[in-house]
Order: structure tokens, then C-alpha cells, then sequence
């Protein structure tokens, strides 16, 4: 392996870590990506949004022909071109997988375990899981509530585990 093929390969490796890999970088049809310059790269999710929203902005090109150009849909250049504007070129970052909060372990949850700690102090967090699932009918880790107890007590809530 030369050592072009080693750049590009721990160019795609952190690409791939920033969740910043292009799936599909052979749909990516703009002539500035296609002609041969090295600046421009199919495979970079980000520099592909970004020149997308470029040309609708910059050059007035339509937003369904740079959409198209680019390999994604219309829906995707508006999500872009808003998070550019709110954000700039950190926007076009792709956002983390999963979910963003504890969602199944909501304030009434963690409220219904402290209260149900508070009642029988040795309940384990099996135990706590088993009541969640029965009040609440959600399935939910028992290492998952007690990291919920731990952030309630951080917070400066009464929780005891």
C-alpha cells in the first residue's frame, strides 16, 4: 500500500468515527466531484451537504437539481441548509446516534422510584424494573434506573439505591 492509499484510508477511518462517511458517495454526480480533484471528496458526508447548500445559495442553482447532484433528496438540503444557518459548518455534522435523553426513565418514572425507595428502602434495582414495568408497562435496564437515581441524587434529589 503506497502512501496515498494509507491517507485515504485513515481519512475514511475518521470519517467513519465522525459518523461523517458518505453511504452513498457513488450517487454524488457534481462535476466538481467527479473531475478529479483531490480537494473534493464523495466520500465526506459534510463537504457533500456543504456544497450542496452552496449552490442553492451561492449560485441560485434549484434546490432539486443540487439535491439531485449531490445524492440526496430535498428533504435533506432544507435539514442542511437550516442547521447550516443556525449553526454554520458545525451544524452539517451529522447528530450522535440513539437516543438524546433517558426517555423511558422520564421525571414521573424516577419520581415513582424514589417514591417506591422511599417505602422499602432494600428494594434492589431488579426489583425497581420489575415495578416499572408493571406501573408503566416500559421495559427498563436495572443498571439504566440506577443511573437515573445517581443523576437525581447529582442533582440534588432525595433518591437513595
Amino acid at each position: 500500500m503506497n502512501a496515498a492509499e494509507r491517507r485515504r484510508d485513515r481519512k475514511i477511518g475518521a470519517l467513519r468515527q465522525a459518523h461523517a462517511l458518505n453511504p452513498r458517495p457513488e450517487a454524488v454526480a457534481d462535476p466538481a466531484f467527479t473531475s478529479g480533484n483531490a480537494f473534493f471528496d464523495r466520500a465526506d458526508l459534510v463537504q457533500v451537504k456543504y456544497e450542496m447548500v452552496r449552490r442553492v445559495r451561492a449560485e441560485g442553482q434549484g434546490v432539486s437539481r443540487s439535491a439531485a447532484a449531490f445524492g440526496l433528496s430535498r428533504p435533506s438540503y432544507y435539514q442542511a441548509a437550516a442547521r447550516f444557518a443556525r449553526d454554520g459548518l458545525p451544524g452539517l455534522l451529522p447528530q450522535r446516534p440513539g437516543p438524546r435523553r433517558a426517555h423511558k426513565l422520564s421525571d414521573e418514572v424516577v419520581d415513582f422510584l424514589e417514591r417506591a425507595l422511599e417505602d422499602e428502602p432494600t428494594l434492589r434495582s431488579s426489583d425497581l424494573a420489575a415495578r416499572v414495568a408493571e406501573h408503566f408497562n416500559v421495559r427498563v435496564h436495572p443498571r439504566s434506573i440506577e443511573r437515573a437515581l445517581a443523576r437525581r441524587r447529582k442533582k440534588g434529589g432525595a433518591a437513595r439505591a
